[in-house]
């Protein structure tokens, strides 16, 4: 069997592809199936090495976006960098004839899917939002079958072709263990411990609401902060000016650039909340995880999507929506001694993001894509 995949290219497109990989990879180790990967989009030197790693040849192309205010950027993306990306993801999916494309979304993905569509590959597609992104929006109408991260996603996908199976995450992180966590960590163990994530990319204010805040939040919690590889330094050194005037409090801090998947099981398995944006694949780990959350969704995400899944969750009683311009240090410090002096709350908390993860998610889509290409 030959798959391609597709997506935007960020860490919320690749991590669920990965994901999805490994189970397909199981599967036909299993079946003692012939299994061949591509990775077809935009990318860097990092995404290669990434997805080369799972056996996954990739093939850069150029990948223009739609934005949707006007921009010139937007003519000569229509006009060259699409059309590019259509011209060479055509030449190579003639090359290689794989059976199916699977499709995660993004801007990325649009050259990709109208190829497809060009020479006849059949696509299925998957929607890790509550808000179906316009990229999908797309794709959805030549896709064979689109799948859902969210129930909730609207009503721009076709019923009679879509199926609800969650967001596919790397069951690895699953596999945490608590020593390793402290010892990695160098974790005091004398307070709770939050886990600050901003992404693959980082949030500048989600890190600026910790640094307003740090000297006072350290008293009563301990922090492992993923602030984003373009922030670390500027975190670094703002945080290393408080510690001047309390060097004592330093030992409670963390600080990451970017946390990898060994690093980020074992932090998810010793934290007792997390502190996030509110991506579709984010939401799922720390679900799966069973960790309470409290959701900062970014204002300015496409279609709004990151504040429908951070509802999802508050809605369903495993976690809190936080808005970002109610990010203010004293609220915030509140807002957290407020859950720690309620056990019960947080108890209640991570039993209700149990019953609505879907760990299993990456499997049932690799099985689904395996049974739709014996099929077709």
């Amino acid at each position: 069997m030959k798959i391609v995949f597709t997506g935007g290219g960020t860490g919320g497109h690749i991590f669920p592809i990965i994901a999805v990989a490994r189970e397909l990879k199981t599967i036909c180790i299993q079946k003692k199936e012939k299994l061949e990967m591509f990775f077809i989009g935009p990318g860097d030197n990092n995404l290669v090495k990434t997805l080369n790693k799972e056996n996954i040849f990739v093939k850069i192309i150029p990948a223009g976006k739609l934005r949707r205010y006007f921009s010139f950027k937007n003519i000569s993306d229509i006009l060259f960098k699409i059309p590019a990306g259509i011209f060479k993801a055509r030449v190579f999916l003639m090359k290689i004839r794989p059976d199916v494309i699977f499709s995660k979304g993004g801007y990325g993905s649009l050259p990709v899917v109208y190829a497809a569509k060009i020479l006849d590959i059949p696509v299925i597609v998957h929607e890790s939002d509550a808000a179906v992104g316009m990229a999908n929006s797309k794709a959805f109408k030549s896709a064979k079958i689109i799948m859902t991260g969210f129930p909730l996603t609207n009503n721009l996908a076709p019923k009679e072709k879509t199926i609800f199976l969650g967001n596919p995450l790397r069951k690895e992180l699953l596999d945490g263990k608590k020593e390793e966590g402290i010892k990695i960590f160098k974790i005091t163990q004398q307070k709770p411990i939050l886990l600050v994530l901003g992404g693959s990319q980082g949030a500048v204010r989600i890190n600026n609401a910790v640094l307003e805040s740090l000297n006072n939040i350290l008293d009563f919690f301990e922090i492992i902060h993923q602030c984003g590889d373009a922030n670390f330094e500027e975190m670094k050194m703002q945080s290393n000016i408080i510690f001047q005037q309390n060097p004592e409090k330093e030992k409670y801090y963390h600080l990451y650039g970017f946390l990898n998947e060994e690093q980020m099981k074992h932090a998810l398995k010793i934290s007792n909340l997390v502190i996030t944006r509110a991506g579709a694949g984010t939401i799922f780990e720390i679900l799966a995880c069973g960790i309470p959350s409290i959701l900062v969704p970014l204002k300015e995400s496409a279609q709004n999507h990151q504040q429908k899944n951070a509802y999802f969750v508050q809605e369903r009683g495993a976690g809190i929506v936080v808005e970002e311009q109610n990010l203010m240090p004293n609220y915030l410090i509140e807002r957290l001694k407020r859950f720690f002096s309620s056990p019960d709350i947080l108890k209640e908390m991570s039993k209700k993001a149990l019953e609505i993860s879907i760990p299993n998610s990456a499997y049932r889509i690799a099985d689904l894509i395996i049974d739709f290409v014996k099929k077709n």
